[in-house]
Parts: structure tokens; C-alpha cells; sequence
């Protein structure tokens, strides 16, 4: 099954309307993907949602009494709260703006610094502005492990979508994962990278791309493209990338496409964890995903993700908000993140 099969029907005829209205106003990609949520009806208030309470063992005491080094999914889950209060936060939007500076406000008050890398998109809906965010972590060698997500949400006209699980946990849990790493030792430079653009423009992944210049992954091939200009694709050791990582009930299966020695590596961390029910051995085919231009590139790439489990990925069922994501999730995947890390390093150091 391919990652976005799934897609209403007249959804082009949506998309051109739109990109209809943005023309007869003079207006470019930016104006269009505005005007979409406009018409979608006006943004929501942040969920009145209670946050879920923490895994066993992370109360206040036990936290307190953790070190700085420990992954703290309250800190995750409020990052994650913070993205969904800006509501719908496609590329080009306003909102999207909030969310970058809300990230680099975090990262800054850690005494990280964050470079932007802005570059400006061809969508079928017009010429958009994006930009990539990134955390660079020195470790004793200038080869570097990517840890990437994406941060924008799926643009649609007729629901307001708020992706909670689909963007602000991908982007949340990285902001704690380079709280975390700038306070370890590690061999590789870590580069932690939040990509702009993941999502289609128009409703369906592959409606209106082409094998050359798809609608999707913007960033990450962006990203691709400037470090092979640069010279630097041999110095990518390894990407990791999370998406759609905070389901409640929170099932992540083995991708076909990922890198098999570097999956083996995370889901036995799971194991020795004892997170072998959410890291299942079960298989899935994804499809396109921000890994792909690094695997066409050479790079070994995972995919973790929670797609075939989570009924909520793009409002299918109502709705990928608060009610639908736990701080428990990220809890155990930063774990068992930081538990593999230093595994991979020693298998890139054979």
C-alpha cells in the first residue's frame, strides 16, 4: 500500500480553484496557499485537552531528580502543544512562520545556534517560500548523522487540519532530542534538521507531480540537492527520520524501503528496552517520504513512522489533534533513539 493512496475525489478541481483565486487577485503561491485556508473557515483555538499524564517513572520527583541529559517528554509534548495552538501551518503560511520562530526561540535558549536554509519551491499552486531549519551538534569527526523531520502540515480548503501527530511531533521531539545531545559526548557530528515542504500541495501525494519534479518533499530534496553541490554527500553518514511519531496508541512497523541495518539497530534498542510492541517487527510499505532523496543519494535512511495505524493521518477519521497524541509516545521513542545512537556510530566506525 503506498503512503497516500488514500485522497478524495475533485480534489484537483479544489486545487486549481484555489490557485484560480490566487491568480485573478495577482497573487503567487503564498497568496494561494492563504487564500485555501481562508476559505477552509477560520483557525481553531487550541484543543482544551488536558495533557496525557507521563510514563511510568516520569513524574515530578523522578524527573527532578534525572539528569539534563535524560529526554523529558513533558518538555516534547509541550513543544508539540505549542505547534498545534497555531493552528493549520502549511508551507507559505503565516503560521508556519510562527512555528520557525517558536522553534528557534527553543533551540536559542538551549545556546543553540540555528541556520536557516531558505530556498523557494515550484508548487502547482505557484512559486512558495520555504525554508529548512538546522541544529549542527560537533562530535569529534565532521562526518555527520541526520536527525530530520518535517515541521509544515497538509494544506486543505475544506477541513482545518491541525497535525499533531502529522508535523508538530516530528518537529517537537527533535527540539528535546538536541536539548538532550548538545549535553552528550559522540563521535559524529549530529545534525538535527527540520524540513519545510514535506507535504503535497495538491490533495493526493502524486496528483499533480511528476517522476522529476514531484509535489512532495521539498526540503528534503532541497537539502539533497545543496549538499551535492557542495561536495558534501559523502560526509551524510547516516538520516533518521521521525514522522507521525505520537499516536496514543502508537504502533511503528519495520518501512521496506529504510535501510535494513540501521532499522535492525533502532528496533533492537526498542527490544532491550522493552518497547518491542511499539517498535513491531511487522513490515510496511510507506512509499515517498522525506528518506527517499537520501536513499537515491547513496545514504543509509530510516523511515519511523506510525501511518498504517493511525486513522487520524489527515483528518480520515476526526482528527489528528490533542485527544489523538500522548506524551508517553514520545517518551519512548526519544528513548529509544538516544539507546541506539551510539550503536549506529560504532557500526559507521567499522
Amino acid at each position: 500500500m503506498s503512503r497516500y493512496a488514500i485522497w478524495a475525489a475533485g480534489s484537483l478541481a479544489a486545487v486549481v480553484a484555489v490557485a484560480a483565486i490566487a491568480s485573478a487577485r495577482g497573487g503567487g503561491g503564498g497568496q494561494a496557499i492563504g487564500e485555501a485556508m481562508r476559505i477552509g473557515g477560520a483557525q481553531p483555538a487550541p484543543p482544551k485537552v488536558s495533557s496525557p499524564p507521563a510514563s511510568k517513572g516520569q513524574d515530578a520527583g523522578a524527573r527532578a531528580a534525572q539528569s539534563s541529559a535524560a529526554f523529558d517528554s513533558s518538555k516534547a509534548y509541550e513543544h508539540l502543544r505549542q505547534m498545534v495552538s497555531f493552528g493549520p501551518r502549511p508551507s507559505g503560511s503565516a503560521a508556519i512562520h510562527q512555528t520557525r520562530a517558536y522553534i528557534t526561540r527553543q533551540l536559542s535558549s538551549y545556546g543553540l545556534t540555528v541556520q536557516e536554509q531558505p530556498f523557494t519551491a515550484s508548487t502547482p499552486l505557484g512559486n512558495v517560500d520555504m525554508v529548512n531549519l538546522i541544529v549542527r551538534l560537533p562530535g569529534r569527526r565532521a562526518e555527520r548523522v541526520l536527525l530530520t523531520g518535517h515541521y509544515d502540515t497538509k494544506l486543505y480548503r475544506d477541513r482545518v487540519f491541525v497535525g499533531a501527530s502529522d508535523g508538530a511531533s516530528s518537529a517537537a521531539i527533535l527540539i528535546e532530542l538536541a536539548r538532550v545531545l548538545k549535553t552528550r559526548a559522540h563521535d559524529f557530528t549530529y545534525e538535527v534538521v527540520w524540513f519545510d515542504g514535506e507535504e503535497a500541495v495538491c490533495e493526493g501525494w502524486d496528483q499533480c507531480g511528476t517522476k522529476a519534479s514531484p509535489d512532495n518533499t521539498y526540503g528534503s530534496r532541497y537539502y539533497v540537492q545543496a549538499a551535492k553541490k557542495a561536495g558534501a554527500i559523502a560526509q551524510l553518514r547516516a538520516m533518521i527520520l521521525f514522522d507521525m511519531i505520537g499516536a496514543r496508541n502508537l504502533k511503528l512497523r519495520r518501512d521496506e524501503a529504510s535501510t535494513p541495518w540501521l532499522t535492525d539497530v533502532i528496533w533492537a534498542a526498542a527490544k532491550r528496552l522493552g518497547h518491542g510492541a511499539v517498535f513491531a517487527d511487522s513490515r510496511t510499505e510507506i512509499g515517498g517520504d522525506d528518506h527517499r532523496p537520501f536513499l537515491e543519494a547513496g545514504i543509509p535512511s530510516v523511515d519511523i513512522i506510525d501511518l498504517m495505524d493511525y486513522p487520524q493521518w489527515h483528518n480520515q477519521e476526526c482528527c489528528d489533534d490533542l485527544n489523538h497524541v500522548a506524551a508517553g509516545s514520545l517518551q519512548v521513542v526519544g528513548d529509544v533513539m538516544l539507546a541506539a545512537l551510539p550503536e549506529i556510530e560504532r557500526r559507521l566506525l567499522r
